[in-house]
C-alpha cells in the first residue's frame, strides 16, 4: 500500500516564525501602516497572506491596501527569508526527509503560502527534490483547515485517506487531516502550543523531527 506524508512548511519544516514577524513589520514600515504587534502577527502565521493582512488591519481582503501589502511582503520575503532557508530548517529535517525518502514514503507539501514562495523556500534549502507535490494557497479555493488541499494531494497519488499522514504545527493542519479522514502528527515545536494542538485531536504528537520519524517507522512501515 502506498504511504504518503503531507507536510506543512512554517513551524513544521522551517523555523520561520521570527523571520515572518520581522517581514510583516518591514511591510508595515514601508507602507506607513501602524505596527500591529509581534504577538498579533504570530497568531496569523499559517493563514494565507491576504487573510493575515486583512485580520491585522481589520479591513476586507478585497481592499487595495491588501494587494500592496502582499506584493511588498513577497518582495521582502525574497530579500529576508530565502537567503536564510538552510539555517531556518529545524534540527533533523534535512536528514530526516532523506531517510523518509529512502523508506519509500511519498512526500508532499500542503501550505498556506503561495506555491511559488513555498517552492522557492524548498529550493533555497536544498530539499525540494524529495517532494512530489506542493499545494499552496493559490491552488485551492479554500485553504486549511478546509480539506481541499489534502484531497488534492490524495487525488494526485490516486490514494485513499488511510494511506496518508499530515504533519503540521497548527490546528489548521490537524483539522484539515481530520476532515479528509487521514491520520495526523502534531509537532509541538512550532506555532501552536500543546494544549491548543490537543483540542484538534491529532493522532500523534511529536516534540522534535526525530519523533516524527519514530512515529512513521512504528506505524507506517510495519
Amino acid at each position: 500500500m502506498r504511504k504518503i506524508l503531507i507536510f506543512d512548511l512554517d513551524g513544521t519544516l522551517f523555523d520561520t516564525s521570527r523571520a515572518i514577524v520581522e517581514t510583516f513589520n518591514v511591510v508595515f514600515n514601508v507602507l506607513n501602516i501602524p505596527l500591529s504587534g509581534d504577538e498579533n502577527i504570530r497568531t496569523t502565521i499559517g493563514l494565507p497572506l491576504e487573510k493575515a493582512f486583512a485580520t491585522l488591519l481589520n479591513i476586507s481582503p478585497e481592499e487595495a491596501l491588501i494587494s500592496k501589502a502582499v506584493e511588498q511582503y513577497q518582495l521582502q520575503y525574497r530579500l529576508c527569508i530565502l537567503p536564510k532557508a538552510k539555517e531556518l530548517l529545524f534540527p533533523g529535517v534535512a536528514d530526516g526527509l532523506m531517510t523518509l525518502n529512502k523508506w519509500g514514503i511519498k512526500l508532499s507539501v500542503a501550505t498556506s503560502k503561495f506555491t511559488a514562495s513555498a517552492t522557492a523556500l524548498l529550493q533555497a534549502a536544498g530539499i525540494d527534490a524529495v517532494f512530489d507535490r506542493v499545494i499552496g494557497a493559490d491552488h485551492v479555493s479554500k485553504p486549511k483547515p478546509d480539506p481541499e488541499s489534502g484531497r488534492k494531494i490524495l487525488e494526485y497519488y490516486d490514494a485513499m485517506p488511510e494511506m496518508a499522514v499530515m504533519v503540521g504545527d497548527t490546528t489548521h493542519d490537524i483539522y484539515m487531516a481530520n476532515s479528509v479522514g487521514m491520520r495526523s502528527i502534531a509537532v509541538t515545536y512550532g506555532i501552536h502550543n500543546v494544549c491548543t494542538l490537543e483540542e484538534a485531536k491529532p493522532t500523534w504528537m511529536a516534540n522534535c523531527f526525530d519523533d516524527v520519524l519514530r512515529i512513521i517507522e512504528e506505524n507506517m512501515l510495519k
